[in-house]
């Protein structure tokens, strides 16, 4: 497959080291696209959920193509969290051409984009945190049931369903607290004189101008990769939502020998290990 060049590319919300993650699905993509800039807005390892008894090589393989696209000189912004926020503390870390930050504010043919995850706006994350925990915890559950039901529905010919998403539509409250992010991210963007906001958290994929008594902003949200596969790309000057469909990759690129690196990072690179030290760091 020949890759795709892409000016600059957004991704959030894979959740690393969890069941849900679909890092096959996203390999494949990553490894269709050569970015000039890659932004990782949040959510990208799920430390919170973090576990030294899952952690397969599908997953290594996505920190390994990271390393290799810093390797080839691709500008990559990893901005924390709500489930990676124990890297908050090293907020301005470089490394190459890896940056490690919070927020990013980027200037794209004369126009400002202002990234940052969103959970900023979540009353829950910052009241009830440990609340929020379990909900990852559960949500974690629901995405791992509903993949074996998806697997039954699959196989009898039946279309796959989302339990998270049929949730979501019954209970009035997600809707009304999707807007409401939405509308808040718009409004402090707008104040602060951007003319994009692009945010992750709410696992839900958006471009959209959103106006206010103040002027308009155009909201970009690049959803998840636990449920619904997307990514920002913006490219001639213009912002894409990508969806991942199945159809347009070719299964046989997901063996082994193809989807191994040239470089053996994995002998540089202990992601148990790093992560171990991180929650020791933090907890000091």
């Amino acid at each position: 497959m020949d890759k795709r060049n892409v000016d600059v590319v957004v991704i959030s919300d894979v959740h690393l080291g969890t069941y849900g993650c679909h890092a096959k699905e996203l390999l494949r993509y990553l490894k269709s696209i050569k970015p000039k800039t890659l932004i990782l807005n949040g959510d990208i390892i799920d430390i919170w959920q973090f576990s030294k008894s899952y952690w397969p090589e599908s997953h290594m393989k996505i920190i390994r193509k990271l390393m290799k696209f810093v390797s080839e000189g691709v500008q990559v912004y990893y901005l924390t969290g709500n489930h990676d926020e124990l890297l908050r503390k090293f907020d301005g870390m470089e490394m190459g051409t890896f940056h490690l930050q919070n927020k990013l504010i980027l200037e794209m043919d004369g126009k400002k984009a202002w990234f940052f995850h969103g959970d900023v706006f979540d009353v829950t994350m910052q009241h009830s945190k440990w609340l929020a925990k379990m909900g990852a915890v559960g949500y974690d559950t629901l995405i791992l049931i509903n993949s074996f039901v998806n697997w039954v529905l699959t196989a009898f010919g039946r279309e796959k369903m989302s339990f998270s998403k049929k949730i979501k539509a019954k209970f009035k409250d997600a809707v009304k607290f999707i807007n409401s992010f939405e509308q808040t991210a718009a409004e402090l963007a707008i104040e602060k004189g951007y003319h994009y906001v692009v945010c992750g958290h709410i696992h839900q994929a958006e471009k959209r101008q959103i106006s206010t008594d103040d002027g308009q902003v155009t909201y970009l949200n690049s959803g998840d990769w636990v449920e619904s596969l997307t990514a920002l790309e913006y490219q001639n000057q213009n912002w894409t939502v990508f969806k991942y469909e199945y159809q347009n990759f070719i299964k046989d690129e997901l063996e082994e020998g193809i989807l191994s690196d040239a470089e053996d990072l994995k002998s540089k690179l202990d992601v148990n290990i790093l992560l171990q030290h991180i929650k020791y760091e933090i907890a000091q």
